[in-house]
């Protein structure tokens, strides 16, 4: 032990480290990778595409909307659908916004206020909000945060489970509609385990602290995925669009069993592609096998970012960097689709599921 001491101390003489790298944190590393691989950069989608999973901020003018068409004109996104139409009648400002020179580029979908959940009448007057909102204002789905099964409570403090009976009707109703429930339960399982040296997202959790889901005073993951699981299973005649692929991107076999036990659950893709760039052959099996149950989606709206998404999808590329420098510390490889798969993902499924969309805006 102390020769190899001696060794490493005379290494350091000979080879001294900046004053930087010798105080750079593990927070701070970046490296640049040296590899050199053929690059395909997508900047613009193969297809027009749906991007099921977006957010729109309220009050745009309308130069701020015709901006927003000319960025989705570039990426060749036919469809946005803006899932912050909000609580209580909301709803019918954001359509008039957003549809009111492009009516047929956005969809908007309403959303469910939880307060006073345990008030008398409650379910009542969430059954009527919904089926206002989609028959007089507009709404052409609705979307429920992650909110529910993490962070509603009732007047007591107690948690509001997503399977809780009050709110049954209101999917039922969404079923009767004919709109889907487009719904982000629980985060990743990585931020409900503990921060330690076992955690593959250590470094996203250190550098970003709030994201973490100890118990308690969170319920674990499989228990709050438990929960929406059973949601699905009571209404099958309601169309289920589970956010984010479930948060099972990072166990496609598992996700695989829940759509063959769930015919009425769709997935997609929004905030999670860096899973699938890690695991193209894999992916790229399981796209085909779930190849009508899958959709486009991004999430935040961030134009640049989007062509990560495209590379992913569309291309046989190797080791590329994801977008942002958190979320995921590895490198992406591209599944290299074959076109009547990227065809049911960009938009085919979508046009099956969110009605009034028109289906001429896309390629037979």
């Amino acid at each position: 032990m102390k020769s190899m001491q001696r060794i490493l101390m005379g290494l350091a003489l000979l080879f001294p480290l900046s004053a930087a790298a010798q105080t750079m944190s593990i927070e701070e590393y970046a490296p640049k990778s040296t590899l050199k691989v053929p690059v395909h950069n997508v900047t613009r989608a193969k297809f027009p595409f749906i991007d099921v999973h977006s957010h729109q901020r309220g009050n745009q003018s309308a130069q701020q909307v015709a901006a927003l068409v000319k960025d989705m004109d570039d990426l060749n996104m036919a469809v946005m659908v803006d899932l912050s139409g909000g609580t209580n009648g909301q709803v019918a400002q954001k359509v008039k916004m957003l549809k009111a020179r492009y009516p047929k580029r956005f969809v908007v979908f309403t959303n469910v206020d939880f307060s006073g959940i345990d008030q008398p009448g409650w379910t009542e007057r969430a059954v009527k909000q919904l089926e206002e909102d989609v028959k007089v204002h507009g709404a052409q789905g609705l979307k429920i945060f992650k909110n529910l099964g993490l962070d509603v409570k009732d007047s007591k403090g107690n948690r509001v489970k997503t399977n809780d009976p009050r709110i049954d009707p209101v999917w039922a109703k969404a079923g009767e509609l004919g709109i889907p429930v487009l719904i982000h339960t629980g985060e990743p399982n990585s931020f409900f385990e503990p921060i330690d040296e076992h955690n593959e997202r250590w470094l996203e959790l250190k550098l970003h602290p709030s994201r973490a889901r100890p118990q308690p005073p969170y319920a674990s993951f499989e228990v709050t995925m438990a929960e929406q699981w059973d949601v699905f299973r009571k209404h099958p005649e309601t169309k289920f669009i589970n956010a984010h692929l479930g948060w099972f991107g990072n166990d496609l076999d598992r996700l695989g069993r829940l759509l063959d036990s769930l015919p009425n659950m769709y997935t997609e893709l929004a905030a999670v592609a860096y899973e699938l760039g890690r695991q193209p052959r894999h992916a790229r099996e399981f796209f085909i096998k779930y190849q009508d149950r899958i959709m486009m989606g991004k999430d935040t709206w961030a134009p640049k970012e989007y062509p990560t998404y495209f590379r992913i999808l569309e291309t046989a590329d190797e080791y590329f960097p994801w977008y942002r420098n958190y979320h995921a510390f590895w490198p992406m490889y591209g599944l290299d689709l074959p076109d009547e798969v990227l065809k049911k993902v960009y938009y085919a499924n979508a046009l099956k599921v969110i009605p009034g969309i028109d289906a001429s805006l896309f390629p037979r």
